[in-house]
């Protein structure tokens, strides 16, 4: 690539050559960098704002964009032939990326920054994630915008008998088809993990932390690759005002509320909590008001960090949580299956406060979703959809479309128990489940696992093995204060939102009895040790022992029989030259099959599989018939039975079924001489002949054939 003022570095890494591209293409970002990986590339710019914002978060927005000319294509809406809105893939490599780079942000920082990945070439082999992780890193890190970086990830599988290191797409569809594998996602600095996406099928936990550990030793390797590059290019960071806080309020604050909140933060329940802590805020601007102090907004920001240092001293040193339960404890658990008669499935998991209510529906082959997307189309038989609306958490909010939140929790979920689907050939529906959570107070996300499982199997759906999930949290001291060098950690067992709000990690953790399915892993701190993520890994082990323990007595298996509401779906397999023949003409045949026998759908793959789709037994076995008749090829020898259609002088014409019809010629009616047809056979007569003849469609029949054969007299001697 031959771009002006360009500066090239490379690194081979793992078979491929890693190449960062530095010039004066879109020269007016704050840094722009083109990272190549195989022949996948991709852009990345960083942009900060001139202003600081009056806003009490620091607003970092990391955009990925995908370009559907990067593998060459086409696509979108026949009538507009463009990208349109992000997909679900899209969003959630956007938020991978935000997720790894977040935590190296300084939180008091105002500015708007935004980092925006483009992806101009795709070779189909070689995932773009990767890639444009390290590209955006490395413009971070050469830019002005002040960041604590570099940061890199790596993909990493395993195949039952080896991790292997950035594996190309063709590796990864051989993964997750037999037990024991998983393929992930790895982040974090060069000593330190801080984001992990994986996907299992009951992948050993023993393996995991394996891989944690394999991980961290490439990511050093990027991020010192990175640094030579920051060494020659990097720019000064730029000098800009963090929020401050003014030391007159923050002794304020800290004398009146430090001793009081150990008191308001321990509540029995979150309801009790809020009122308290409600209370202590009126006392606490009361108080200020007769210091003369009126700058609330500084007094909510240092009240806020207090609470932080309170509930994580108290973790870390006296295992004390806010609602009083062990390290290891998970709050009261309910389930419940089988609550509406005309869902096909439905279910209802609580833990403590959190309560998902999930629902499965059943539907023909015909209703699986079409995902276009740069890196491959393809259809999805299983889909799972959360849902989280404002009365969930007791607020006055807009409902709408699914934001970046709802769509990354459903595809973490539908992640975990995606493993356990049967195979289409077993079990031929399209699934769909939708989690409602319908309150939530920590770790939703896990809790519509558990009740996606308990509605699954409530539907009949025959999934291999139940699945659990469970969140864990995590105090460190670098957590409320992080120029601390103290090494003391806590981690504890089933997340609720106040620790969620104020720990250090969501480490969320979901698998069978017999090995993990999924893992997601968010910090507010730099990195966790391999030594953190062992125990979280221990802790959830136990946890989802208990609460598997819960589902199985809701429902122990899959239910034998489907809801009746369901459809009937059968399979039959056909030659796949035949295809034509049952959709016909224009779609002639098969739309007149679904109407003859009131069906629902006839769904034709390829391969020559027909799935038969209607609304009870007796309507798709029949139609099954039909198609097996239309699709009989007869072989000579055979032996059919069929009704005179048709006489003619030199024979007659038997209805085969399916639309095939086969002729008996005169001479093959009876041994012997045949002078009318008719002396022998009537119109609408059954008879039963051999198939002697199969040409060109054509099939000759003989009923002679059948007929016994009379004993030869002996010849006379002469």
């Amino acid at each position: 690539m031959n771009l002006k003022n360009k500066k090239e570095y490379s690194l081979p890494f793992f078979g491929r050559d890693i190449t960062i591209t530095v010039s004066d293409l879109a020269g007016q970002a704050n840094a722009s960098v083109i990272g190549q990986y195989g022949d996948t590339t991709v852009l990345v710019t960083t942009v900060m704002g001139k202003e600081d914002r009056a806003i009490d978060f620091f607003p970092l927005t990391v955009d990925y964009e995908e370009r559907f000319y990067a593998a060459g294509k086409i696509m979108g809406s026949r009538f507009v032939r463009r990208e349109g809105k992000p997909s679900l893939e899209g969003v959630l490599s956007g938020r991978l990326i935000d997720r790894t780079i977040r935590p190296l942000f300084n939180e008091r920082l105002r500015r708007d920054v935004q980092v925006v990945v483009t992806v101009l070439s795709y070779d189909e082999q070689n995932d773009p994630d990767f890639i444009a992780l390290l590209t955006a890193s490395t413009a971070l890190s050469i830019s002005d915008i002040p960041w604590a970086g570099p940061v890199a990830g790596v993909r990493v599988a395993y195949n039952g008998a080896e991790i292997v290191m950035n594996p190309t797409l063709s590796q990864t569809q051989e993964l997750l088809v037999k037990k024991g594998t998983g393929e992930a996602f790895f982040a974090g600095v060069s000593d330190k993990i801080n984001m992990i996406e994986l996907e299992g099928r009951e992948i050993p936990e023993a393996k995991v932390q394996n891989i944690f550990e394999e991980a961290q030793k490439q990511i050093a390797q990027l991020v010192a690759f990175q640094q030579t590059i920051v060494k020659e290019l990097g720019k000064p960071k730029t000098e800009v005002a963090l929020v401050q806080d003014d030391v007159t309020i923050t002794t304020a604050v800290r004398s009146f509320t430090y001793d009081k909140l150990q008191t308001a933060i321990y509540a029995p329940d979150g309801a009790t909590r809020d009122v308290q802590m409600k209370e202590l805020r009126v006392g606490l601007y009361e108080h200020l008001a007769g210091l003369g102090i009126d700058d609330t907004a500084t007094a909510e920001r240092v009240l806020e960090q207090v609470i932080n240092e309170v509930v994580h001293i108290n973790i870390i040193e006296k295992e004390k949580r806010p609602d009083g339960r062990k390290v290891d404890e998970i709050r009261p658990l309910y389930a419940e299956v089988g609550l509406l008669k005309r869902l096909h499935g439905s279910a209802v998991f609580f833990r403590g406060q959190t309560q998902s209510l999930a629902v499965t529906t059943l539907a023909a082959p015909g209703a699986e979703q079409i995902v276009e997307t740069i890196e491959n189309t393809s259809k999805r038989r299983f889909m799972l959809h959360y849902n989280f609306p404002p009365y969930a958490t007791g607020e006055v909010g807009r409902l709408g479309t699914p934001g970046r939140r709802e769509m990354g929790h459903g595809a973490l979920a539908e992640k975990a128990l995606r493993a356990m689907i049967p195979a289409k050939e077993v079990f031929p529906y399209t699934i769909r489940v939708v989690s409602e959570i319908v309150s939530s107070n920590g770790s939703s996300s896990m809790a519509s696992v558990c009740a996606a499982t308990l509605s699954l199997m409530d539907a009949g759906v025959p999934i291999e093995k139940p699945v659990a999930g469970i969140a864990l949290g995590l105090a460190t001291h670098q957590g409320y204060n992080p120029a601390s060098t103290a090494t003391e950690f806590k981690v504890f067992t089933d997340l609720q939102g106040f620790e969620d709000y104020y720990g250090d990690m969501d480490l969320k953790i979901a698998g069978t009895r017999d090995g993990l399915t999924a893992i997601q892993m968010d910090l507010k701190i730099e990195g966790i040790t391999p030594e953190i993520f062992a125990e979280g890994v221990r802790q959830a082990h136990d946890a989802r022992m208990k609460i598997l323990d819960v589902i199985q007595a809701a429902i122990p298996a899959p239910r034998k029989e489907l809801s009746p509401f369901a459809p009937v779906i059968s399979i039959l397999q056909i030659n796949p030259d035949q295809i034509g023949l049952v959709i016909g003409a224009g779609g002639k045949m098969i739309n007149g099959i679904i109407e003859q026998y009131g069906l629902e759908t006839i769904d034709i793959d390829d391969d020559g599989s027909v799935f038969v789709a209607g609304p009870d037994r007796a309507k798709v076995d029949a139609a099954v018939a039909y198609i097996k008749n239309l699709t009989k090829e007869f072989v000579v020898g055979e032996v059919v039975t069929g009704e005179v259609i048709k006489l003619l002088d030199f024979g007659a014409i038997v209805d085969l079924g399916g639309g095939k019809d086969g002729m008996v010629h005169i001479s093959e009616v009876k041994n012997g001489f045949v002078d009318k047809i008719t002396d022998v056979l009537k119109l609408h007569q059954t008879v039963t002949a051999k198939v002697v003849k199969v040409e060109e469609g054509k099939i000759g029949l003989s009923i002679k054939a059948l007929a016994p054969t009379s004993p030869q007299k002996p010849k006379p001697e002469l």
